[in-house]
């Protein structure tokens, strides 16, 4: 009877490891083209999630509200999106873990439209302007908010809108549809082009000198893989093995950084190629180099968000217990 039992035990087991091995990890992507979520595209264009017995399923959404949302509805078991979204639903009573860093910063930037309706020059021109995000809700409206908070402008004056990360983002700002927007590259990049001058930056997060200068810190983790508490516990083999597919992906762009674009998908790099290369030189510095999270990482983000955010200012939650420290030790 107990050589039964433990026989029953072990085929439980096996095959419980078996359908955590094989099953696929639906990943949700907050803006997949845009260059802060480079390396969950790059993982899968090198192999990498498949080299580690992983089959993954990018889904990519116009911000990461919108894969938050997948993520708390069912439909998705990992995000790639903002360390910030952790902070703020753990604040809120929702167990959510990062396991995996991408970006030492947000590589964000506020910028003026070409075409915008009024002047602007200033955070405080901004009161009464209609300023894109990707999604309402999202880590760029999160980044607005602080802004405009932390230099004396009530985020209520402004008006808010969704324009997504790429191709829409550009269009909604080279036609004025807005008069500011957070944006990332390649979209940066594409629009200074056919703007054809260098275009007016409120905030820039894309640099190191950027983001001491808005945040008053050297570094922001921002992009990372997060997912619920329950869906870590019930999966720690996949947590590893997508960590180390990250950490993999984050050595390659140090180590061969002109490769990179070539890597990525034909329809990333939009109609000129050299330009995407270009803009992806460029943003090398804002990547981990190892996917581990700063010892004060998750406390420098919950500062950052208390400023514009009651919930998380008042919440009490240990800041620590948001990232999985080792997740592929």
């Amino acid at each position: 009877m107990r050589r039964s039992l433990l026989i029953l035990a072990l085929t439980i087991l096996s095959g419980c490891a078996h359908r955590e091995k094989d099953s696929t990890v639906r990943i949700a992507v907050g803006g997949q083209s845009q260059l802060v979520y480079l390396p969950a595209t790059l993982a899968g264009q090198l192999h990498l999630y498949e080299k580690e017995g992983l089959k993954v399923a990018l889904s990519d959404f116009p911000g990461g509200s919108k894969a938050l949302e997948a993520l708390l509805g069912g439909s998705a078991d990992v995000v790639c999106g903002y360390f910030d979204h952790v902070i703020q639903l753990n604040a809120e009573g929702r167990h959510l873990k990062a396991f995996v860093t991408m970006q030492r910063f947000p590589g964000l930037a506020l910028v003026v439209s070409p075409a915008a309706s009024r002047k602007v020059n200033t955070l405080a021109d901004l009161r009464g302007a209609v300023v894109g995000v990707s999604a309402p809700g999202s880590s760029t409206d999160l980044l607005l908010k602080y802004l405009l908070s932390g230099n004396g402008v009530d985020p209520g004056s402004v008006s808010v809108t969704g324009i997504g990360m790429s191709a829409g983002s550009v269009a909604a700002m080279e036609h004025g549809k807005v008069d500011a927007a957070i944006m990332a590259d390649p979209a940066i990049t594409i629009l200074e082009k056919r703007t054809g001058h260098p275009l007016v930056l409120l905030a820039d997060t894309r640099t190191e000198e950027g983001v001491k200068q808005v945040f008053g810190t050297t570094q922001y983790p921002a992009a990372v893989l997060y997912s619920t508490g329950e869906w870590i516990a019930r999966n720690p083999g996949a947590v590893a093995r997508l960590t180390r597919a990250i950490r993999q992906t984050l050595a390659f762009i140090q180590s061969s950084p002109g490769e990179v674009a070539a890597r990525m998908p034909a329809s990333f790099q939009g109609d000129d190629p050299s330009l995407y290369e270009q803009t992806v030189r460029a943003a090398l510095p804002m990547y981990s180099v190892d996917g581990r999270m700063p010892a004060d990482g998750p406390e420098i983000v919950r500062k950052v968000l208390s400023v514009s955010l009651p919930k998380v200012r008042e919440a009490s939650f240990d800041s620590n217990a948001t990232f999985v420290w080792k997740s592929a030790e």
